[in-house]
């Protein structure tokens, strides 16, 4: 019944509209009158124009009309030719943009009929209340189908108007949080990270005749401090202005091909604290979409972070990054240098109130000249992963602590980075 009031959907109508027309032939012609050749060609032609200009409203009331003016003055039951133009009338009743139009279209079939069958004396009255009855249901209906659309759309756009709202609240809303993070990051975070490398620079320079190892320090200190910087600053671009530096690749991802120097950078900085890495980073990492490649690099920054801080002095660390087909596994295995130094990435290293394994290290598991983290570390490494489709593992290897992830090439984000 909803495809039969469609109002785009005329085909279904007039098809069924002629299916009636052909029953009542057939009915007929079982009776005492028979349809005359005349009435089927009439029909016939009336059945045709109602298919072929289903889409033509206005069109097909004027042949239906014709039709039915000839059907009128030649046949004796012009009731085919009759409902083949009301049903016109309705159609275009549905089709007009303004009452006018249709106005003057009734008025068209109703001086016709009237020319073609003048009413007799004294039966004006009938025959327009029988034209009025039969024009004036078909109008009846398409109106009220027309009115129906319109409200439905009406709706729809008000729907559409509100949820737009809606979201544009909620972007405004999201924005002013991304507005105040950034003023904390920018006037707390970043304005002490710079105060610290200023202070190391000064100190190197008033310092000219220090311990080069202690000179080495100064400079790791001083490099990272700096790296640390840049960072802070794209991040806060990022919360200020995402649609701005959405199509920054140096904030939301790495170039491929600099990946290996930078694993290469990452795990020097590790040694440089005082951890023997021993890494094994597969050469087709080159291969990586840029998305995976940034994990990658942001998961062993973190991991070899983590052993540096927690696993104490002259920890070994094993680093693995090896690509099978279009997956990449990822581990990072630490043994700590004695049993004072919990492994990094054990439940002794987690709060007491969190689940083993589930976020990065207590104050308590940490060296008392070690700042401890905030808690987030491996937490912030299993959401990396799970948004690329893989999932972080955790758990002894030894006398250490081992976490893995494998993230698939096959994912959809890994898929469109790719493409």
């Amino acid at each position: 019944m909803a495809k039969f009031l469609d109002a785009h959907d005329t085909l279904t109508r007039m098809v069924l509209l002629d299916c009636s027309g052909v029953a009542y032939l057939l009915v007929i012609s079982h009776s005492e009158h028979p349809p005359t050749t005349p009435q089927w060609v009439l029909a016939v032609l009336a059945f045709a124009a109602a298919l072929l200009l289903h889409r033509r409203p206005p069109i097909n009331l004027v042949a239906q009309t014709v039709l039915f003016a000839i059907a009128m003055v030649q046949l004796d039951d012009a009731t085919i030719n009759q409902v083949g133009t009301a049903w016109a009338i309705g159609e275009l009743a549905l089709w007009a943009s303004r009452k006018s139009f249709l106005a003057v279209a009734v008025a068209a079939v109703t001086v016709i009929y009237l020319i073609c069958d003048p009413p007799s004396s004294g039966h004006l009255l009938q025959s327009l209340m029988g034209l009025a009855t039969n024009l004036g249901l078909p109008i009846l209906l398409g109106l009220v189908v027309r009115t129906t659309r319109e409200l439905g759309v009406q709706a729809a756009k008000r729907a559409a108007e509100e949820q737009r709202r809606r979201e544009s609240e909620h972007r405004a809303s999201r924005a002013d949080e991304r507005s105040a993070i950034a003023r904390e990051l920018h006037d707390v975070v970043a304005h002490h990270v710079a105060s610290m490398v200023l202070r190391v620079g000064v100190a190197r320079h008033v310092l000219p005749d220090l311990d080069p190892r202690a000179a080495e320090v100064f400079d790791d200190v001083h490099r990272t401090g700096t790296a640390a910087l840049t960072d802070l600053r794209r991040l806060v671009a990022v919360l200020r202005d995402p649609d701005r530096v959405r199509g920054d690749a140096a904030l939301t991802a790495i170039d491929p091909s600099a990946l290996p120097a930078a694993l290469d950078g990452a795990v020097e900085t590790a040694r440089r604290a005082g951890v023997v890495v021993e890494a094994e980073i597969d050469p087709a990492v080159v291969e990586l979409d840029a998305v995976r490649g940034l994990a990658l690099l942001r998961l062993t920054q973190e991991g070899l972070t983590n052993v540096a801080k927690h696993a104490g002095p002259d920890a070994r660390a094993e680093l693995s990054v090896v690509m099978e087909g279009s997956d990449l596994h990822w581990s990072v295995t630490d043994f700590p240098s004695s049993p004072a130094f919990p492994p990094a990435f054990s439940p002794a290293s987690a709060p007491a109130s969190s689940p083993a394994v589930s976020s990065a290290f207590s104050p308590a598991a940490a060296p008392v000249d070690i700042v401890p983290g905030g808690g987030h570390g491996l937490t912030g490494m299993r959401e990396r992963v799970e948004v690329l489709g893989g999932s972080l593992t955790a758990g002894p290897s030894g006398p250490g602590w081992r976490v893995a992830t494998m993230l698939p090439g096959d994912h959809p984000i890994a898929a469109l980075a790719s493409s």
